[in-house]
């Protein structure tokens, strides 16, 4: 090589380390020489759609509104898996927006009872609903089945239907609610917890007090006027129809940030 090209290549070599060393010093990632170029960064699980905003037509159920009480257990340790659950960022409610208009108009006619909407779950992420399928598939791990499943071995959680790979709360109009006193902020006897496993759950279960009896049914004509269908397998569980996200599990992150503009 003539001496002037080698001199003008060492002059670009070094102009090239003296770039790659300011991106380094930036936080910019560099690669090794011969290094293959990085692929992106998983999204997510197969088939649900992920990012870090939903899209649009969500909305925070207390910015339509604020008055419908919240305890979103699964951002919490208070579930049946005994830790706070992936993907819950915030103990905030997201909905599709028609379903949150929805408990609007139901919590519009309870407040003059005296009573109103809790909420203990709304939208779920499609990775809270594959830890749920971890947490049931490990037997070792049975911290929390004097309180939330008794009386099922935890082997039949999946096969018996309590827990499913996909859930109908990761598209965005599903809901558990119950029904509270607005003097005492204490909830309403509805014979079993939330999320208790066993048949004593079933909407229309025979054996539990005719009080209970009564709170579900309440609960069941307020919504069922408002467009929710209710599981008959779980007294809080209801859906508005019609979705608004009928097939799509979506899988973006629970946080009011998330719904933002």
């Amino acid at each position: 090589m003539p001496s002037g090209m080698r001199a003008t290549a060492v002059a670009i070599g070094a102009g090239l380390l003296a770039v790659l060393g300011a991106l380094g010093a930036l936080g910019a990632p560099t690669l090794a020489p011969g290094a293959p170029m990085p692929g992106p960064e998983p999204s997510g699980p197969p088939g649900a759609p992920a990012g870090r905003a939903a899209p649009p037509g969500f909305a925070a159920l207390a910015h339509v509104d604020p008055t419908v009480r919240q305890d979103v257990r699964y951002a919490t340790a208070r579930n049946f898996t005994g830790r706070r659950v992936d993907g819950y960022r915030e103990p905030v409610c997201l909905l599709a927006r028609p379903a949150a208009e929805a408990l609007r108009r139901a919590q519009r006619e309870l407040l003059p009872r005296g009573l109103s909407l809790k909420v203990y779950d709304c939208y779920r992420p499609q990775r809270a609903v594959d830890r749920f399928v971890r947490w049931a598939g490990d037997p070792a791990d049975q911290g929390t089945k004097a309180e939330y499943y008794p009386d099922v071995d935890k082997d039949r959680l999946i096969p018996d239907g309590y827990i499913a790979e996909r859930s109908g709360h990761s598209r965005g109009s599903t809901v558990d609610v119950t029904l509270v006193s607005t003097a005492s902020g204490r909830e309403l006897d509805m014979g079993t917890a939330f999320d208790h496993f066993g048949p004593s759950s079933h909407t229309d279960a025979p054996a539990i007090p005719p009080a209970a009896r009564a709170n579900r049914r309440l609960l069941l004509g307020v919504l069922g006027a408002r467009g929710f269908v209710n599981l008959p397998e779980e007294w809080w569980h209801f859906t508005h129809r019609p979705e608004a996200f009928p097939g799509t599990h979506f899988d973006f992150p629970v946080s009011v940030a998330a719904v933002l503009p």
